[in-house]
């Protein structure tokens, strides 16, 4: 059973602190993504799991075991990076079989690693080329097949998606999820995109400067960010801030926004916003917290709301829609409505039974 610890990992280059007293459990066979925005710490973190740099402090622990002083080939780990690092004049094969070799396995248990590991990637017919010959996502099947066939308790993935196209990153992504169903091994991930962390991981890890906003399962985090950092780096588009104030109207609580628009606050949420009546607050709305309403007409005991169209952004399936609500440009995600351009009044219902509050002093979700 190859759980992970991580406990109270801190990491300085010098004077400057980059990664902040980590504490993380992840259980054996779990798919964990390290998901945050460039110089947060996720790749520090795993190239510290990995061995490839010094703990400052904090102890790392792969199934109870203290790992601080092991060297990176004794930690019983396979990693994957983002460039490939294949050697350019070994076949595939001798690509993935390299080192098995170096530790002297018998030929016979080799050939049979190898031969399993491409036959569970789709490589078999790839063995006797180069990499030179092989496309993007290819080398990255290599690479992986690299991994396997060293049976690790561990593997780690430093944004392995990152080099290829949007079309390859989607089957690479369903070919790392087919491989952690096939070979029950615990998966550390790290990358900076949320697409990746939502569709992946069993749980997520959200960083910002170095420390941990919040854990969870995807759906978790979605739904219930708990600050405003993870609530608009989760998701795509993200969620939309508006400046709001909570005050009282015909003995409802409702969200005062600058342009003297009033949405109501739905009664099952009115025990919980009380105390933060006659204070500033953050709304926050999912662009698909929007609907299109019949008629023109605003109608704000219903929160139904008529804004001037500033952008649309048609993509297929749904149509973004850009406009100004609050004195803040906001997105609504909306089927294709091909009868509405630039400048038209737009007619939508808000569903406030979604919405989000946030403390602007704090940040924190309410």
């Amino acid at each position: 059973m190859a759980g992970v610890s991580l406990r109270r990992i801190v990491k300085r280059f010098g004077d400057n602190e980059v990664v902040h007293s980590i504490d993380l459990e992840i259980e054996h066979n779990e798919f964990i993504v390290l998901v945050g925005p460039s110089g947060c710490g996720k790749s520090t973190i795993l190239r510290m799991i990995a061995g490839l740099e010094d703990i400052t402090a904090g102890e790392i622990a792969i199934d109870n075991r203290v790992i601080n002083e092991f060297a990176p080939k004794d930690r019983d780990i396979a990693m994957v990076f983002q460039d490939y690092a294949l050697y350019p004049h070994l076949n595939v094969f001798r690509n993935m079989s390299f080192g098995l070799e170096m530790k002297k396995m018998p030929a016979a248990e080799i050939k049979k690693r190898v031969h399993g590991a491409a036959e569970i990637l789709s490589i078999s017919e790839l063995l006797d080329r180069k990499p030179k010959h092989l496309s993007g996502g290819q080398r990255q099947r290599v690479a992986m097949g690299r991994a396997i066939v060293r049976d690790p308790n561990v593997f780690l993935f430093d944004e392995p998606l990152s080099n290829l196209d949007a079309k390859l990153r989607t089957q690479m992504r369903t070919e790392i999820k087919k491989l952690h169903s096939t070979v029950a091994t615990t998966i550390i991930y790290v990358t900076h995109d949320q697409v990746e962390a939502m569709t992946l991981a069993d749980r997520i890890v959200v960083l910002k400067n170095g420390a941990i906003e919040q854990v969870g399962k995807p759906e978790e985090v979605y739904n219930q960010p708990r600050t405003i950092f993870v609530a608009g780096f989760i998701g795509a588009p993200t969620m939309n801030f508006i400046p709001s104030r909570l005050v009282r109207q015909d003995h409802r609580l409702a969200l005062e926004l600058k342009d003297g628009i009033l949405l109501f606050v739905p009664a099952d949420r009115t025990d919980d916003y009380m105390p933060y009546c006659d204070h500033d607050v953050i709304l926050g709305l999912r662009p698909n917290f929007f609907s299109l309403t019949e008629g023109s007409s605003a109608d704000q005991n219903q929160n139904c709301i008529s804004s001037k169209i500033n952008v649309l952004e048609p993509l297929g399936s749904d149509t973004l829609f850009f406009f100004n609500l609050g004195h803040t440009e906001v997105v609504a995600s909306l089927p294709p409505l091909p009868d509405f351009k630039a400048g038209d009044r737009l007619p939508l219902k808000i569903d406030m039974h979604k919405m989000h509050l946030f403390d602007p002093s704090t940040e924190r979700m309410i």
